[in-house]
């Protein structure tokens, strides 16, 4: 691999919750939707919308998390923040939404939709139409310092019992990346919040639940923080409607 070069930014200013100094009783906060954004540094449709992407993040109104894939790889430049995870990701998406391909870059809009990532109107779109129907993620979650710990408590939610895994979302701070090969050679691009790990935090039934992590896994597991999905699950384990999300940055400690 060619030289890389990466330079990490100081994130802006957004209003959501902080990692540390969490007030005991604090506001539960509801983000306007979920973009999660599959893309790669090797694929030349990408910087558009990574650039869509990092707009929307920057605005700390949505809960915006970037998977970077592995599958443009061999094209000559090795995307150094993809995952055989985060690519695995994306299929189970594939095949939940009943698509025989996966693309680059793909904007899937609160676990419900899939649009191109670089169509500004097709994600706007997307969102009008998900808050319009009722179906952004309304369940609400507090995040609470206490101690050594970070206590994640989730809202009853409404109708008959669900199922839903409660997802802990590591990412990166914003970060310039130097592209020295590939289809994007001679390019510095900056990445907003690219998921390093997705743990498991625990099952939600539809009621009100409290879950306990170590404040230090979420310190040492993403630099940039994580954010708290609750992501309903189909009968196969395929990722389901994002029922509710929050999101903690390291950064504010």
């Amino acid at each position: 691999m060619g030289r890389l070069e990466v330079v990490r930014l100081v994130a802006a200013a957004l209003v959501i919750p902080a990692f540390a100094g969490l007030a005991s009783a604090q506001e539960t906060w509801r983000p306007a939707g979920v973009i999660e954004l599959f893309t790669s540094q090797g694929c030349s449709s990408c910087p558009p919308a990574d650039k869509i992407f990092g707009n929307l993040a920057a605005k700390g109104e949505f809960v915006a998390l970037a998977y970077h894939v592995d599958y443009w790889d061999y094209l000559g430049w090795n995307d150094s923040m993809a995952t055989p995870e985060n690519t695995a990701r994306q299929r189970d998406y594939a095949r939940a939404f009943g698509a025989r391909s996966v693309y680059t870059p793909q904007a899937v809009i609160n676990g419900r939709t899939h649009v191109n990532g670089a169509d500004r109107k097709a994600i706007k779109s997307a969102f009008m139409d998900m808050k319009k129907a009722d179906k952004t993620p309304d369940v609400g979650i507090t995040v609470k310092r206490a101690g050594e710990s970070i206590l994640i408590e989730t809202e009853e939610g409404e109708g008959a019992e669900q199922n839903a895994h409660v997802l802990l979302v590591y990412f990166d701070p914003a970060t310039q990346v130097q592209i020295d090969r590939g289809e994007n050679v001679g390019k510095t691009v900056t990445y907003w919040n690219a998921v390093t790990s997705v743990q498991i935090a625990g099952m939600w039934h539809g009621t009100a639940t409290r879950y306990e992590m170590p404040a230090s896994e979420i310190a040492k597991k993403g630099e940039g923080g994580c954010a708290v999905l609750l992501q309903s699950i189909t009968d196969e384990g395929l990722p389901g409607p994002i029922l509710g999300a929050t999101i903690i940055r390291n950064g504010d400690r």
